[in-house]
């Protein structure tokens, strides 16, 4: 009889799974309103109000924030762009060159300008080329610096990009442009490329606010009041009126267009990978 009433007691169940997701997520979320409160409870709002959120400061910002500031760091970063996707297109076809020299040259080039910093790029095309090549000038003067600056930080990139996006092209698509009586450059050029961009143009977005930001290294150039991008601009105004109001409204203009960009960018990823599906 013992032995029976043991097998007939029901066995002790632990959690499921999905009960312990359950436990984890609602931990995670004591966690974070426990941090909430403890940051709002803590923080001495007046003083950051006082140094951050200066209402009259803010509206003596406009509209040059928007019409010199912003404008300057478009046009910085547009450019920057414009030249990094055309020459990151070209070291990625020498990558995927069958000629042994111009794979190593873009290789070269890649990791050189994937491990430097861009502060370091800046100084050496605001310093190093003058004083390598006395008495040359860059096209375009502040512009053209930062055109170049942020082209080349952004090529060794975008070259990544795309040799990814071309060899992610089905081999198949060259062939048939080939049997179709297609020379191999314009199979590339006509075939193989187009869909390659369609592949790529998530990464390239993102390279894009990456060299949106990366605008703010254009003041080591040596800019004059005209020519500011936002970052310089807040500063100056922030060491004139000895409040940091100034680079809080720079900064929420570089979110008014990141943000939309990052929308742009993760609807994309979503349409791709509908497609895949």
């Amino acid at each position: 009889m013992a032995d029976s009433d043991v097998r007939l007691q029901p066995k002790k169940k632990g959690l499921t799974r999905r009960q312990k997701r359950s436990l984890s997520r609602g931990a995670q979320y004591v966690v974070f309103v426990a941090a909430v409160i403890v940051f709002a409870v803590t923080a001495d709002w007046g003083r950051l109000k006082n140094q951050f959120a200066q209402w009259d400061i803010a509206t003596e910002m406009f509209p040059d924030v928007i019409t010199l500031a912003l404008k300057n760091t478009v046009l910085y970063t547009v450019s920057g762009f414009v030249l990094g996707l055309l020459l990151g297109l070209v070291i990625a076809l020498m990558r995927l060159s069958s000629v042994g020299p111009y794979r190593w040259l873009a290789g070269v080039y890649i990791e050189i300008f994937r491990g430097l910093p861009a502060l370091l790029i800046f100084v050496f095309i605001g310093v190093a080329v003058p004083l390598a090549f006395p008495g040359t000038e860059i096209v375009g003067g502040t512009y053209g610096k930062a055109a170049l600056g942020l082209g080349l930080i952004g090529a060794a990139y975008m070259a990544e990009t795309f040799r990814a996006g071309i060899q992610a092209v089905p081999k198949g698509q060259l062939e048939a442009a080939r049997s179709l009586g297609f020379s191999p450059g314009r199979a590339m050029v006509s075939v193989i490329i187009p869909q390659a961009f369609r592949i790529i143009l998530p990464p390239l977005t993102n390279e894009l606010i990456m060299l949106f930001k990366d605008s703010s290294l254009v003041l080591l150039l040596g800019v004059t009041l005209e020519e500011r991008e936002l970052s310089k601009y807040g500063r100056d105004l922030a060491s004139t009126t000895a409040n940091s109001t100034p680079i809080l409204v720079a900064g929420l203009c570089y979110l008014l267009v990141t943000i939309p960009l990052g929308f742009v960018v993760r609807r994309m990823e979503a349409k791709a990978q509908e497609a895949v599906k």
